[in-house]
């Protein structure tokens, strides 16, 4: 196996891993008496947990370092309450209110909503293309949350809430880290943010009753932490050795087209024409930042004047 095909099986097998997660618990919100903030405590603070293992194992000066030093353990707790937290809280409310599918692409609107806040920084305006993705963008969320008619909405306003607050707290989750990952392994800065998080969510364990579960609900809180987390996110980062991250960027589609493929064949979730074109239209943004679309053009110029 080339380097190649390695990089793009461990990109798209760690985004299907994800939007594996998000179906499982919406099963079981459906399914049992599970409490989002319970079940959040319980995967940050077990991956977390497993992952600083892992990075003290591999690399314990790099974790002494963030904990240690005052300023990057302020952006260590940063980006594990306004980052890390608040974006997990926030996608599992999104998919208790509404379902998998929904949550997961409403997420993808990551994109313009980083671009709207750099142009506002950087005061100037986005590029071309990214006032492209932004219009976009809000096409497809229009067809998604009215399913193309003014006056009805297919979604609660509680879930379009949760969902967009996911969306804004994911931006967070990609631009707070920044300054720690030039520096250190982003493993053990992952790890520690999510063991943080964790932590401090931790009391919520003893003052939220414990929910009753039969032993297949506890196997796919399992799959939540090892694989829709641990596994999925090592594979991804892994991913990065071997392909560019505009590649990883394309197929981190994999995780809508996961979570739809087993909410609709699994779960019973019925998606309408709308929904999946406003879907579509999200995730085409996702693909408009992705590709380098400035040197394709340079290259199509180049090719087209020696002809």
């Amino acid at each position: 196996m080339n380097q190649q095909t390695k990089g793009v099986l461990l990109a798209a097998g760690g985004a299907s891993l994800w939007g594996g997660s998000g179906a499982a618990a919406q099963y079981l919100f459906s399914t049992t008496n599970i409490s989002t903030t319970w079940l959040v405590t319980v995967r940050l603070l077990t991956a977390g947990i497993l992952l600083t293992a892992i990075s003290i194992a591999r690399a314990p000066h790099q974790v002494r370092a963030l904990i240690h030093r005052r300023r990057n353990l302020g952006y260590l707790l940063a980006f594990a309450i306004l980052g890390m937290m608040n974006s997990q809280l926030t996608y599992f409310l999104a998919v208790k209110f509404s379902n998998a599918p929904t949550a997961t692409v409403i997420q993808y609107l990551q994109p313009v909503i980083i671009i709207i806040w750099l142009a506002i920084a950087q005061r100037q305006w986005p590029r071309r293309i990214d006032c492209v993705s932004i219009i976009i963008a809000l096409i497809g969320t229009f067809y998604l949350v009215t399913g193309g008619h003014l006056n009805t909405l297919t979604l609660t306003p509680v879930a379009l809430f949760w969902g967009l607050w996911c969306a804004g707290a994911a931006a967070l989750y990609t631009l707070l880290p920044r300054p720690l990952l030039e520096h250190y392994d982003s493993l053990a800065v992952c790890g520690l943010a999510m063991l943080v998080s964790g932590i401090i969510l931790a009391p919520s364990l003893f003052t939220i009753p414990w929910p009753h579960l039969a032993s297949g609900d506890w196997w796919l809180i399992c799959y939540i932490v090892i694989g829709g987390t641990m596994f999925s996110y090592t594979m991804f980062l892994q991913s990065i050795r071997y392909i560019s991250p505009s590649v990883t960027g394309i197929l981190s589609a994999f995780e809508p087209l996961v979570a739809t493929l087993l909410a609709v064949t699994l779960l019973g979730t019925r998606m309408t024409l709308a929904a999946v074109s406003g879907s579509l239209l999200i995730l085409l943004t996702t693909f408009l930042q992705a590709v380098p679309l400035q040197k394709i053009m340079t290259l199509f110029n180049h090719q087209k004047s020696h002809n």
